[in-house]
């Protein structure tokens, strides 16, 4: 039987899901303050997501013989990424709310004091990192809700660069009509 694109997919997104799982229960397991890391969250993260996705679809392009068009491409990207990214969260979520609530507790005071560090650092007037601290106290950053709105997001930026993906790896089968 021939895989389809979305079986391979789904099975790179599998993968990737359960990299991505296995990092935030290593960082758990460590240190809670790789959770919060800016450098981590803002850009090895999201790198880590976008490289194994671009990994995927090569992949991908490589089993149906180098050729892929760009619906086939964005969707082998899109794919592997969602999928991955909703594993992700999944497990966040339950991690956070269900298993050990009061590591979700001692990652916002984590959030917390490192965003004040960074703001006295940056010479930001007292009102601003207080305004600053009541906002973070004030969210539910492990929430369900917040989760969701949070991979929405996620999945928006990532079909953005899925889009740059696919125009840069499609490659049209010429024997194809």
């Amino acid at each position: 039987m021939e895989k389809t694109i979305k079986s391979i997919a789904t099975n790179y997104g599998l993968y990737l899901g359960l990299g991505l799982s296995l990092f935030t229960l290593i960082a758990y397991a460590i240190n809670l303050n790789l959770l919060v890391n800016y450098w981590i969250m803002l850009l090895v993260l999201p790198l880590t997501v976008i490289g194994y996705g671009v990994f995927a679809t090569a992949k991908i392009k490589s089993a149906f013989n180098g050729f892929l068009s760009f619906k086939e491409t964005f969707s082998s990207y899109f794919i592997t990424v969602a999928i991955g990214v909703i594993i992700s969260t999944v497990f966040t979520v339950f991690l956070f709310n269900f298993i050990d609530t009061d590591a979700a507790i001692e990652i916002k005071n984590i959030l917390i004091s490192n965003t004040e560090s960074f703001m006295k650092n940056m010479n930001a007037p007292v009102e601003a990192i207080a305004q600053s601290v009541d906002e973070i106290e004030k969210q539910d950053t492990f929430a369900v809700g917040t989760q969701i709105k949070s991979l929405a997001q996620s999945l928006i930026f990532f079909a953005i660069i899925g889009l740059i993906v696919a125009a840069a790896l499609k490659k049209n089968n010429p024997n194809k009509e």
